[in-house]
Order: structure tokens, then sequence, then C-alpha cells
């Protein structure tokens, strides 16, 4: 099985991941899919529908060279036409596994900024819990004598 396919059965069990047309338009709206995948063999609606789940929006639409079958195979279901990933690093990882960096480079692009933001977040967070924690160093400041 192709690695991207692999990124998707992971997301799938770690529950990163919307499968299906509705459960897709619904993290969409939502804003909760990073990337949005759609089989080669699907048809012109679900694409176009695809498209519209994350037009105006940071999320990244693509479609794949694998097929529906091929796509549900690798998560345990029959066929599989639409699926979003709502993980931003798995999205990235996934992208970058498709093997096709002139196709998909503006969508690389969006989700390593997407992934480069939350890292930052989540490092701006750690520390405030440690502030909170410990009380913020002050540096350069000196102790006043009782």
């Amino acid at each position: 099985m192709d690695r991207a396919l692999n990124y998707l059965a992971l997301a799938r069990k770690a529950g990163r991941a919307e499968l299906g047309e509705e459960p897709v338009g619904a993290a969409a709206r939502a804003h909760h899919a990073h990337l949005i995948l759609v089989a080669g063999d699907a048809s012109e609606h679900t694409w176009r529908r695809a498209k519209s789940f994350a037009a105006g929006t940071d999320q990244q639409c693509l479609r794949v060279k694998f097929t529906k079958d091929e796509m549900g195979f690798a998560i345990g279901r029959t066929s599989l036409a639409v699926a979003a990933i709502t993980d931003a690093a798995l999205a990235l990882s996934l992208v970058q596994a498709l093997g096709e960096p002139e196709k998909n480079k503006a969508a690389e692009a969006a989700l390593q900024e997407q992934v480069n933001r939350i890292r930052k977040r989540n490092a701006e967070e750690k520390a405030h819990q440690r502030n909170r924690r410990l009380g913020k160093k002050s540096v350069g400041m000196k102790k006043k004598e009782h």
C-alpha cells in the first residue's frame, strides 16, 4: 500500500479523519478540516462539492491518484470517495507522501504554514502554563532588600 494511504489509515485510527461526503462537509463548515481528499475516479459532482466545502477558507482540497476502492480498502471500507484530515501535521505528511511536489506545491506550503502556526501557539501555551505554575522570571530585576 502507498505511504499516503497509510497516513489516511493512521488518521482514521487516530480519530483525525472524517469519511464520506456529509461528515466532510460538516468538518469543513466547522473549519476543522485541514485537507480534503477526493478519489481520482470520483464523479465531477463530488469534486465540485468538495471544492465548494473548502472555498474561501485556508482548507486545502486535492484530487488524488487513488481510486475509491483503494481509499476504501486503506480505511477498512468497500469504497471511499471523499475524506477530510483534521490534523494539520498529519495532512502535511500525507501531501508530502503523495510524491507530486509540483502539483501539490500550494497545498503543501499552506499546510506547512498552518503547522508552524500551531506549533508556535502550542509553545506559547506551554510557556504560559509554566509561567503560571512557577511565576515569570524577570531578567535583570534586582531583588529588594528588606
